[in-house]
């Protein structure tokens, strides 16, 4: 029997070897939507015997995607706050393409009455947001990528700790990757301050990895479930210039209220329970809205588990419908083909494409990147400015002065596939006219790049930033 099997042991194993890499073929070729993508595993498979499938088994499936599906198809979507009477549909005055486009995408209401008020400050952000948490009187949902054990970060803990004592419903909810841009981490301060929290998707990715996917990069504060915080501001002492930081960073954030709101109750809901297993219910949580002002919004949640890439969809309709100018601020600018390519043809077609990034980036890799695709974004007329320090990681987007999308999304492959983002698209009101202000004056003291300027960098550092690039979906 010994000796049989001894004869028939390598085509046995060569059958196995073959089942794997034919189920993990027709694995790519089913759910990997990206043709270069699906070429790279594929190839990965058959020419590195048993390493490619093991490989594309630990990174090429995107496990967060089912794991995130199993848990909502089973309770359902878990803040439908409030139904009827939240606020009516918006009839959208401009723009009435793309709003009917996000509406189709979203399968989400474009609601009437709601306050967006700018914070364009660490200090400005800091100081409403403490000042709600110490005003809230029923339930305080916090979710934010980073939270440092600093000044800034303690006196959250203090003002949430306070909460609780005041018998304030309190769930904080910080990314795992996130947690570690201090240390110790934050997370021993508010356990130990009685503040209940959660970690999002604990990982063993080494401490203070840049690049880690799959992380929640959602920045969301919401107060007795009517009054709403969101934008690009993480909780550190770099965004607050009075704290003296060595590397400041300049951002804004954003105040809501009205029906709005209970977007981002929602999205806050829904994570916490993937995170934390426990379903936020009640009045306390999701009250009835009244509006509250003269914007039309809508809240966006994208992630690796939304299978259309809302938010990267949203930017294209966006590209699409614009008729006149298209304003962007963003800390991080590595857009895919698909994007450059709509930028390009919004140009030709006569539309004024203004993107403001910062000079220098905090991340060299990505910053050697940025580079490398300029000549790209140069190449058909769109206006690239380079901001000086502190470091911008503000996130804005203006399309004709009217419509705008503010959050924690960046124009890249991180933001718009692999991590969990949310924004807020805004119609009409004094909104747009804030944001393109703000734009306004980031223009006034940036320099605008040329195409003379890019090519008198030497052969070397095209080099190198040309192979950053290459990395650019990853980045």
């Amino acid at each position: 029997m010994s000796e049989i099997l001894v004869s028939f042991w390598p085509w046995l194993s060569s059958a196995v070897l073959l089942g794997i890499d034919l189920w993990a073929t027709g694995h790519v070729v089913l759910f990997k939507r990206h043709t270069r993508s699906a070429i790279g595993w594929v190839g990965l498979i058959w020419l590195v015997p048993i390493a490619g499938p093991i490989l594309y088994l630990l990174f090429g499936i995107n496990r967060i995607q089912r794991k995130a599906r199993r848990l909502r198809g089973r309770v359902g979507f878990v803040g439908d706050a409030g139904g009827e009477g939240e606020g009516a549909s918006g009839n959208f005055l401009e723009l009435e393409e793309l709003g009917r486009f996000v509406t189709r995408l979203t399968n989400r209401p474009c609601l009437v009455g709601n306050l967006v008020t700018p914070l364009p400050s660490g200090e400005l952000a800091y100081t409403a947001m403490l000042e709600g948490i110490g005003s809230a009187k029923k339930t305080i949902g916090l979710s934010t990528y980073i939270f440092d054990n600093d000044k800034t970060g303690n006196a959250f803990v203090q003002a949430l700790a306070e909460a609780v004592g005041r018998g304030v419903s309190v769930r904080v909810l910080v990314d795992d990757i996130g947690s570690r841009y201090s240390f110790p981490s934050i997370f021993g301060r508010l356990r130990s301050a009685g503040v209940p929290v959660a970690c999002f998707m604990p990982t063993l990715v080494p401490w203070l990895f840049a690049y880690a996917q799959l992380r929640n990069h959602r920045k969301i504060l919401v107060l007795d479930g009517r009054i709403g915080f969101t934008g690009g501001m993480n909780i550190r002492d770099s965004h607050d210039c009075r704290r003296g930081s060595k590397n400041p960073a300049a951002d804004c954030h954003f105040a809501l209220a009205g029906p709005v709101v209970a977007d981002l109750v929602n999205v806050f809901a829904d994570d916490w329970q993937f995170a934390k297993g426990e379903r936020l219910a009640g009045d306390g949580w999701f009250p009835s809205l009244v509006p509250a002002g003269d914007c039309q919004a809508r809240g966006i949640a994208s992630g690796p588990d939304d299978r259309h890439e809302t938010l990267r969809m949203t930017f294209l309709g966006a590209i699409a419908c614009a008729k006149k100018s298209i304003r962007i601020a963003t800390p991080y600018f590595l857009p895919d083909s698909d994007l450059l390519s709509a930028l390009n043809v919004a140009s030709l077609r006569g539309v004024q494409v203004d993107i403001v990034v910062p000079q220098q980036s905090n991340l060299r890799l990505v910053h050697w990147a940025m580079r490398g695709i300029h000549g790209q974004v140069l190449e058909y007329g769109c206006n690239l400015w380079l901001s000086p320090a502190p470091f911008d990681h503000a996130k804005l987007f203006v399309v004709d002065d009217h419509w705008c999308l503010i959050g924690s999304a960046n124009w890249d492959s991180r933001s718009l596939r692999l991590n969990f983002e949310f924004d807020v698209e805004c119609h009409g009101g004094s909104v747009a006219e804030v944001v393109v202000g703000m734009i306004e004056k980031r223009l006034q003291t940036s320099h605008r790049l040329s195409r003379q300027e890019l090519a008198c960098r030497g052969l070397p550092s095209r080099l190198r930033d040309g192979l950053a690039r290459l990395a650019s979906p990853y980045l």
